[in-house]
């Protein structure tokens, strides 16, 4: 296992050349990688190891760590934080013998908390990394606390509306496959995450930040496997697999929605809160559409740490 601090004054050493200030967020983090038995390395953010419950916070597709950035620190006041790289994500190990099926990534959370020898933990998911969150709980239900299911995949689209933003979105993300990235095109990519009042928030330092880890060929490589099941559910129908058991989640479960969250609306995320055993739902107050972790973070740490302290939000 590599450690590598985060120690002010030098949290910009990761791109050369480049002032990525997302990382004044993530001063007093450790950055590590890890090594797991199928997955290979494994990139880390964490902080509040003294802490004695864990919480693991899981991207969405094509995303990385840092889109946590804005909450890793505050909510290490309470837990053992980490925010990691799926596998073919950010600087994470980019497998080429693997499906990037739900349950790969299933299997890389298990074998991170083997690795971190983290036996429970809460664990938030935000749209991919829902998925995985409610698959995961299924499939070791022994293994987690609560769970936040953060604008997440999985559960059926129930409007017009929702189609069509996921015909868009699997259109734009062919009309990228197999183009060099650029600042443009990552910046239109990441506008589809947030409500266009928050995209201030889409600094030229942050576009930068994903621009370096999409314009490694290690991800350029694996890139199709990781956006195949993207563009293979286009005409709307996802496949089984994709599909959250919510009926077998016996934790206590979080629904963590927008009011403008693209593909899966509001009405998506109250037809599936019957079908959760333990659900809640919670629709942010402040404007936020796919990313409200970073669009609103106080409002968003305040109910997570709500949620997972007391199941109540």
């Amino acid at each position: 296992m590599n450690r590598l601090a985060l120690p002010a004054g030098s949290c910009f050493a990761f791109f050369p050349g480049v002032q990525v200030s997302i990382w004044n967020d993530l001063i007093g983090a450790e950055l590590r990688y890890v090594r797991t038995p199928k997955f290979g390395v494994t990139r880390v953010i964490e902080a509040g190891r003294q802490n004695r419950e864990a919480l693991i916070l899981m991207h969405g597709i094509g995303g990385h760590a840092e889109a946590y950035a804005k909450n890793v620190i505050a909510l290490a006041a309470h837990y053992r934080v980490i925010a990691f790289d799926f596998v073919g994500h950010g600087l994470s190990e980019k497998r080429t013998d693997i499906g990037y099926e739900i349950d790969d990534y299933v299997e890389q959370l298990r074998e991170l908390m083997d690795a971190l020898d983290i036996e429970r933990a809460h664990v938030s998911g935000e749209s991919l990394g829902g998925v995985v969150a409610g698959g995961f709980a299924v499939k070791y239900p022994q293994r987690v606390c609560r769970i936040v299911l953060n604008t997440t995949g999985g559960i059926p689209i129930v409007s017009e509306q929702g189609h069509r933003d996921l015909q868009n979105l699997a259109e734009l993300s062919k009309r990228n496959m197999g183009k060099v990235p650029t600042a443009a095109s990552l910046r239109a990519r990441m506008q589809w995450l947030i409500h266009e009042s928050n995209w201030y928030l889409l600094s030229d330092e942050l576009v930068e930040n994903r621009l370096s880890f999409y314009s490694r060929a290690d991800f350029q490589t694996a890139a199709p496997l990781v956006f195949g099941r993207l563009t293979r559910n286009a005409g709307g129908s996802p496949q089984p697999a994709s599909m959250i058991d919510l009926e077998s989640i016996h934790c206590e479960a979080l629904l963590l929605w927008t009011r403008h969250n693209p593909i899966h609306d509001v009405a998506a995320a109250q037809a599936a809160l019957p079908r959760l055993p333990h659900g809640s739902l919670y629709v942010m107050r402040g404007e936020a559409a796919h990313w409200p972790q970073y669009e609103q973070p106080d409002e968003f740490i305040t109910v997570m740490h709500a949620f997972l302290s007391t199941g109540k939000t």
